[in-house]
């Protein structure tokens, strides 16, 4: 991207009110351009115009926004109606014209709290209320040093249409200069210069100013921390010795049902020990019992078998004996031959 083209997309916005300043694009004019941005620097400079001094300027002006563009069909009401999604409205007063009554298309709205204002500045910009886009801005009446209003020859924004274009608002912020910047005549007129490496983008929205707190106030804010911190902490020790004491509960209860479940198990071991044990000595028994009779079963097969070599034996000793008695008695009875 080149410089030209990041200038161009780089802006900024004035913070206090110069005629002069706000009646140039890039924020760099030191001589008036026009009549009117002559007699607004006028006013300007004799004190012509109190920006505090207008009676119907009432409440908070940090609290209230500037809604401009509006219809001039536009109620009350309806303003209301619409502003009131932002926060809780406190005052709304829709200017009008003083001899014919009619509206002239701009507003003041104040919110219960500087929350909600800036939730309706952020939100309510170029939202489309009765067909028209309106515009919404804090209240540079009274927040922005040197304000001078439209009807003098100042303010802000205007349309091109109208010849009276007023730059450094939101609506239209400066251009980063593509010029050389003139810091001693800018210096001369009072005139702050461009805010060179602190542009911001076009996309960005400005913050709106922030209320000035006392001494007083930052000290009621530093015991309000305080004491909310304290009740913070009170809370915490609270929250963690419930939270310690529910743990110390589960840690019991797990530990309880952690024995049980060991004792069960512990049990449960022992039955299946206790099985395999007697399993195993059934075996045991079983096989014993087997050999026993297989043992039985031999001995009895030997001794029949001895049984029977015995009489086996004893029947040929007792053939052989007969057999020896007879040749015997033969032999007594038979004649001698001489």
């Amino acid at each position: 991207m080149s410089v030209r083209s990041k200038n161009l997309s780089s802006v900024f916005y004035a913070d206090s009110y110069h005629p002069i300043q706000v009646g140039s694009i890039d924020g760099t004019d030191v001589v008036p351009h026009d009549n009117a941005v002559y007699r607004a620097q006028l006013c300007s400079s004799i004190g012509l115009y109190d920006p505090h001094g207008d009676p119907k300027a009432t409440g908070d002006p940090y609290c209230t926004l500037f809604v401009a563009r509006l219809s001039r069909l536009t109620t009350q009401d309806t303003l209301h109606k619409v502003m009131s999604k932002y926060g809780q409205v406190k005052n709304l007063r829709l200017v009008r014209d003083i001899v014919t009554g009619a509206s002239r298309g701009y507003a003041f709205v104040e919110y219960e709290t500087e929350r909600e204002m800036r939730r309706a500045y952020m939100d309510a910009h170029h939202l489309i209320v009765d067909d028209c886009e309106i515009i919404v801005d804090y209240n540079r009446q009274q927040l922005m040093p040197g304000w001078i209003p439209r009807r003098l020859g100042g303010g802000l924004s205007g349309k091109k249409e109208s010849g009276q274009l007023r730059f450094g608002g939101r609506e239209k912020p400066f251009r980063a200069p593509l010029k050389p910047i003139p810091y001693e005549e800018l210096k001369k007129l009072g005139i702050p210069p461009p805010p060179e490496g602190r542009y911001m983008s076009r996309f960005q929205v400005p913050s709106p100013p922030r209320r000035e707190r006392s001494l007083s106030d930052r000290e009621e804010d530093s015991h309000k921390h305080r004491r909310g911190s304290d009740d913070r902490n009170r809370k915490e020790d609270a929250f963690r010795s419930s939270v310690d004491i529910k743990e110390g509960y589960y840690r019991n209860r797990s530990r309880h049902l952690d024995d049980e479940h060991s004792r069960g198990r512990s049990s449960s071991e022992r039955s299946d020990r206790y099985h395999e044990r007697s399993s195993s000595e059934k075996e045991h028994l079983h096989r014993r019992s087997k050999d026993k009779e297989n043992r039985s079963s031999s001995d009895k097969a030997h001794r029949h078998r001895s049984s029977t070599d015995k009489d086996k034996h004893s029947h040929k000793r007792k053939e052989r004996d007969e057999r020896y008695q007879k040749q015997g008695k033969y032999s007594r009875h038979s004649p001698h031959k001489d």
